[in-house]
């Protein structure tokens, strides 16, 4: 894992000194080695910093050029099927100087063009510059693992791993966008293309952009969708196909020159992972964090998961004053961002980092399997018999998916009404009409609720939430998240089939399920589902919330009425509360 920079100018030339520092703003996410190139007499720079994993010699050093100094790639990510790859190029022709996965790219290149992004397998962000073609291409993984921010305006085209990297050019504009700054109370994140910087972008999941050097001119582009059909198959096979599929995608994700091991919570996820690691002999070590004083505390169910496997485990247990951790927060994520496990999460991978350099993660297997209870709410409203569907649509009742998701992700609504409640005058213009658009533009009304509410989970809860906060949690302490669900392929296979085949409303993660029954303890099976999170009541301290408002400089500067926030005090609506004290923490550090 590491963290890549890069800018190309249309007439000027790179400042040197400043885009070293660009990129030592991402020492945190690669310690290990830096390096910066500079071609087209200074026009463009590319650099890396690097967490070493695969050929830990110089020679994997990045960034790295094919034979010729034509095409240079930084990359951050691992691309998990390069020894395959690999074998495939070698018999066309190429041959290899380095192990890395990452000259898989450049010989790739060569070979297929743009076409080399069907091929790879794996969690990556790339620049990928082609000198001969005039172009640059930036390009971010299927569900959005790695994370890929840009600034093209007139002079060039600026992008890295993360905002504080960009934001260090003084020729960027430090101006908010407030059409984002009112999004993210509605979705706790800011939806991509959207930044909390005007003039910055997200590169979205699954999609491209091709920079013409000699134009100026840039064009997105998607390769990948999330794939559903009605493939024939039945459930046993179903099963064992799964079960396989998985098996090999842990392996691949276990590639490394240094050992790997896994956050483990005790839930059927981690559990599986480390389930499938064990029976591979990898021994690996685990990481859990708990809560003092809470029954359902996760490093008890981890511990029952690690005993029966015969693993390490590692556990950090953790009480109300973590959250003090929210002050470095604006520093570890750039934007706002209001899932309610940026704290836990960071605090586990603070934990893993004293022991190994990269885990395993179960994030992908819920939206891939129909695992969250919002999903199998909704399919259940959508599945009633036919005479109470025809009831309902006499009464004109309807169950309309977008306002059942909005209300589902929001944890404080925030709607029209809200927003116009919490904003002075001035910012009333930057509520959107609809503000549930990003949750509208990714449902498809073609596809079966089930799979609609997925789809939702992958575009905006998964892509745009969780695996951000994955990735700057476990990256602000240089440690590499892998996430063996998140294999495209197994996508592929799954929602390609009715979901009446790998969906049993009474059985949480059939497939998952029927892979791992008689492998884990019976505790562990039973358990209802449960985040990386604590107690409700870690999160509903009216007084922490009043010892950061009180004296709000979200009030201060007019942008928040006062007298909004009073009505939340008083209500002790606690998750708007916590909204606004995110918001507020990242407030104070970067405007």
């Amino acid at each position: 894992m590491c963290g890549i920079v890069g800018n190309i100018r249309v007439s000027d030339r790179v400042d040197r000194s400043l885009f070293d520092q660009m990129r030592d703003a991402l020492a945190h996410r690669g310690p290990d080695d830096a390096d910066s190139q500079y071609l087209l007499e200074d026009r463009i720079a590319l650099g890396h910093r690097r967490l070493s994993f695969l050929d830990l010699s110089p020679a994997g050093r990045q960034p790295m050029s094919n034979e010729d100094d034509t095409i240079w790639v930084v990359l951050n990510g691992e691309i998990y099927n390069y020894l395959e790859l690999r074998e495939d190029l070698i018999r066309a022709g190429h041959r290899f100087q380095t192990h890395s996965d990452t000259e898989v790219l450049l010989h790739g290149y060569e070979e297929w063009g743009m076409h080399l992004l069907d091929k790879i397998k794996g969690m990556f962000a790339f620049g990928l510059v082609d000198l001969s073609g005039g172009k640059v291409f930036l390009v971010r993984d299927r569900f959005g693992i790695k994370p890929m921010y840009y600034r093209h305006d007139g002079g060039g085209l600026i992008f890295a791993s993360e905002l504080k990297a960009i934001m260090i050019d003084p020729r960027v504009p430090r101006a908010i966008d407030f059409s984002a700054f009112a999004d993210y109370f509605v979705y706790r994140y800011i939806p991509s293309p959207k930044t909390i910087w005007r003039g910055i972008s997200k590169l979205p999941p699954a999609t491209y952009l091709a920079y013409d050097i000699k134009t100026n001119q840039a064009r997105i582009s998607e390769y990948w969708a999330v794939p559903h059909g009605q493939n024939k198959i039945s459930a046993g096979e179903l099963v064992n196909a799964f079960g396989m599929a998985l098996d090999r995608s842990v392996q691949l994700h276990a590639r490394s020159d240094v050992p790997v091991g896994s956050f483990l919570s005790g839930g059927y996820d981690s559990s599986a992972i480390v389930y499938y690691m064990a029976r591979a002999k990898q021994d690996p070590q685990t990481f859990s964090i708990g809560f003092s004083g809470w029954g359902q505390s996760e490093d008890q169910y981890a511990r029952m998961v690690a005993d029966q496997l015969g693993v390490q485990m590692s556990a950090t247990v953790v009480d109300s004053s973590s959250l003090g951790l929210l002050d470095i927060m604006p520093d570890v994520y750039d934007e706002p961002i209001a899932d309610i496990s940026i704290i836990p999460t960071w605090l586990v991978s603070h934990l893993a980092r004293t022991k190994v350099k990269a885990v395993m993660s179960g994030e992908g297997a819920d939206e891939l399997l129909g695992g969250y209870t919002w999903q199998k709410e909704f399919f259940a409203q959508s599945h009633i018999p036919y005479w109470q569907r025809l009831k309902r649509y006499l009464k004109g009742e309807r169950t309309d998916a977008v306002a059942y998701y909005a209300q589902a992700m929001a944890m404080g609504r925030f709607d029209r009404t809200e927003l116009s409640a919490m904003f002075t005058d001035h910012y009333q213009q930057y509520i959107a009409h609809d503000p549930d658009w990003f949750y509208r533009r990714h449902h498809d009304e073609h596809l079966s609720p089930l799979q609609a509410i997925q789809k939702m989970d992958i575009k905006c809860f998964m892509g745009e939430l969780v695996l951000t906060k994955i990735d700057r949690a476990s990256m602000a302490n240089s440690l590499e998240v892998r996430v063996p669900f998140l294999d495209h392929e197994l996508f592929e296979q799954v929602l390609s089939t009715d979901e009446r085949i790998y969906f049993r409303p009474d059985t949480t993660k059939y497939l998952l399920y029927e892979n791992i029954k008689g492998h884990l303890p019976r505790a562990i099976l039973d358990r209802r589902k449960q985040g990386f999170v604590g107690p409700d009541s870690y999160y509903m301290d009216i007084s922490w919330y009043r010892s950061i408002m009180d004296q709000s400089k979200l009030i201060r500067d007019g942008i928040i009425r006062h007298e909004y926030y009073v009505r939340l005090i008083a209500g002790q609506e606690h998750w708007k509360l916590w909204k606004l004290a995110v918001m507020e923490k990242w407030y104070r550090r970067w405007s």
